[in-house]
């Protein structure tokens, strides 16, 4: 299965998800995190994952007679880099954005289902707004953005930090004013 086609399914980008910024977990903790995907199903996943070099085992410890695997991101694993994005189909990207869709929903709906969750308190945002931008000012968008979240994405889970998911899309939303098509 190649990168794309693994990545394409909404379990399996879940999984990754939990897994960024350099959390261990064991299936165990990923099944608790995400109840509505049964056990068998989360196993398998993660079995994927594993096989595909995306994860490994951080470490191993025996729980009543069972071994048990804490997993993590690899460092090297396999991305969608700007080549192959290219080389998607537009019914992948479709798939590729509709698994991104449901990975939100569901964690939107995981959060919101925690004890305690407080959407104004915890500075949840989902605003949307449209930008006219000539291809250089999209260009010089994207790299200020980047600028600003490429050091927090070194951040540890410590000294207080909570994890926060960020999900910026951006696409072009129309027709230029001449009624030409949008590049």
């Amino acid at each position: 299965m190649d990168t794309i086609e693994l990545l394409l399914h909404p379990v399996r980008l879940r999984v990754v998800h939990a897994l960024s910024g350099g959390r261990v977990l064991t299936t165990s903790e990923l099944c608790a995190r995400m109840p509505e995907v049964s056990k068998v199903t989360m196993y398998r996943h993660v079995a994927l994952l594993a096989e595909a070099g995306f994860l490994e085992v951080a470490e191993e410890q025996r729980v009543r007679g069972a071994v048990e695997r804490h997993y993590r991101l690899r460092q090297d694993r396999p991305v969608v880099d700007a080549d192959a994005a290219a080389a998607m189909s537009p019914d992948d990207h479709r798939r590729g954005f509709a698994s991104a869709m449901a990975v939100l929903i569901a964690e939107f709906n995981a959060y919101l289902d925690r004890d305690g969750a407080d959407p104004t308190a915890d500075g949840v945002s989902y605003r949307q707004g449209t930008f006219w931008l000539t291809p250089d000012e999209l260009t010089e968008l994207s790299c200020e953005l980047l600028n600003v979240l490429a050091p927090r994405l070194a951040n540890r889970p410590e000294g207080g930090r909570a994890p926060y998911l960020l999900s910026p899309i951006l696409f072009p939303a129309g027709r230029t004013p001449s009624g030409e098509e949008r590049p």
